[in-house]
């Protein structure tokens, strides 16, 4: 058997059609017999059986090779062409090794978050140490870079304010906490947990966004920090360090308090967005408050 192409002419047009042919003798003559039309077959196809009918072996991929480690690779791959489209690279600072173990961090904490330790490790057991060349990067390198990224905040904050604030827009803040396991970080304080840790020490955290939600500056307190302290820490942060004279501070009611609203003024081109508390709602709706309550 063999594969057969002819080809025809007609009204300027070539046409080729192959065939599966078997060639036999009779009479002492030389005879052809065709067994099918391969024509509607893909070309691949048709160059398989071709070569096969003339004596090569073939065999399947998953017969030819033995796997011995394959790295997990979407996830990482998913998370890492999400950073570049966002341009975090070039937002994080300057190519090289620091940025590399930062990104590696980034993408790592979004897919996986771990400790640093298991972390560092984990580049191994898939393709981003090989991407980002951070495979087999030790625990002070890890903690370097932390340093090294933590000098850089200044410069990020502000790329990030002119990127998603605008005079006149609003601003979210919100302040959250996170219980402390060691004995050396000097932020460390008892306070209101908000983890349902009590009786840990824990480190409060206060973090400003634009209207749409997107971070734009953090900031570390104490433990022991109240709310409204905090607030007004973020409010000088906003007019001050992003230069914005007309901006409205939007926050809760355990934040924005009568006293905190003074503060606000006394800084000026600050406006503010918050709620009643219980019993100023309850002095608005009482029998002879301002508000009447419909039946």
């Amino acid at each position: 058997m063999h594969v057969a192409r002819t080809r025809r002419h007609y009204k300027d047009k070539t046409y080729e059609t192959v065939l599966l042919r078997r060639s036999y003798r009779e009479g002492g003559k030389v005879k052809n017999e065709t067994l099918a039309n391969l024509s509607h077959l893909p070309g691949e196809v048709i160059e398989l059986i071709r070569r096969s009918l003339k004596g090569e072996r073939f065999v399947a991929a998953v017969d030819a090779f033995d796997i011995d480690r394959s790295l997990p690779h979407g996830h990482v791959a998913a998370v890492w062409a999400m950073a570049r489209s966002l341009g975090l690279p070039a937002l994080v600072g300057p190519p090289g090794r620091q940025r590399d173990l930062v990104l590696a961090l980034i993408v790592s904490r979004v897919v996986q978050p771990a400790s640093k330790l298991a972390t560092s490790r984990s580049w191994s057991d898939t393709t981003l140490g090989v991407d980002l060349d951070v495979g087999g990067a030790s625990t002070d390198e890890v903690y370097a870079a932390m340093d090294w990224l933590g000098e850089r905040q200044g410069e990020i904050e502000a790329s990030l304010a002119d990127r998603h604030l605008s005079p006149g827009g609003l601003v979210l803040y919100d302040l959250s906490s996170s219980y402390v396991e060691g004995r050396h970080c000097e932020l460390a304080a008892r306070g209101y947990s908000r983890d349902g840790k009590r009786g840990r020490e824990q480190i409060e955290y206060g973090l400003v966004t634009d209207i749409e939600g997107w971070p734009v500056a953090i900031e570390v307190f104490a433990g022991n920090t109240a709310d409204p302290a905090a607030f007004v820490a973020a409010a000088h942060k906003v007019k001050d360090r992003f230069s914005l004279d007309d901006v409205v501070m939007v926050g809760d009611r355990g934040m924005i308090t009568s006293a905190r609203v003074d503060a606000l003024k006394q800084v000026g081109g600050l406006g503010w967005v918050t709620a009643l508390r219980a019993p100023q709602i309850r002095a608005l709706a009482a029998d002879d408050g301002p508000v009447r309550v419909s039946v």
